[in-house]
């Protein structure tokens, strides 16, 4: 598509007019160059696309900067609002680290078990106990149909609660060897 030469003149003509002046002007009113750079390059982007808006001589440098001034602004709010997510996003993640802080002793044993597990029983069983789904979902997120999801998941509570009674038994046999003296011993 062919940019009428008038346009393209009247353009050039603004940018050269307003360019060093906006640059100077979005500088000051921005955290980095970059940000500076890209309020000119959106105000003259919008100067190209609505030219037939844009005044003549000094009016339309006044026009650069009010719009500029908009974009400013809306960048403002744009990092304002990307700040206050942060913020409350490191919020509930201070909460959901400060739950997992005071998780009980079997919890702890619980995930210990979980880790000796494969890798496949472990992102079953995770897909399952934490987020929740049901065959179908399994069957979705691991490329199976949901029989095959129920099968597998069937096999991997299996393997968990015989890892799981293998720990109970170990740990049972660990205390009584470490902590607790047997009543015949006592007695001498």
């Amino acid at each position: 598509m062919a940019v009428p030469e008038d346009r393209e003149a009247r353009f050039r003509v603004l940018f050269e007019a307003g360019r060093s002046r906006l640059a100077s002007y979005a500088l000051r009113r921005t955290e980095s160059p970059e940000d500076a750079a890209d309020v000119l390059a959106e105000t003259f982007l919008i100067a190209w696309q609505r030219l037939e808006d844009v005044p003549e001589g000094e009016a339309g440098i006044l026009w650069l900067y009010a719009t500029a001034r908009h974009l400013l602004a809306n960048q403002r709010r744009r990092l304002q609002r990307q700040r206050l997510l942060v913020e409350r996003l490191a919020s509930e993640l201070g909460k959901a680290v400060a739950q997992t802080d005071a998780v009980d002793q079997s919890s702890l044993e619980a995930a210990r078990v979980l880790a000796s597990l494969p890798a496949e029983d472990r992102e079953i069983l995770m897909l399952a106990g934490w987020e929740g789904l049901d065959s179908r979902g399994i069957g979705a997120v691991l490329g199976c149909s949901a029989v095959a999801a129920r099968i597998r998941l069937h096999r991997a509570r299996g393997r968990m609660t015989a890892a799981a009674s293998e720990s109970f038994v170990a740990g049972t046999k660990h205390r009584h060897a470490v902590g607790d003296i047997p009543h015949e011993a006592a007695s001498e």
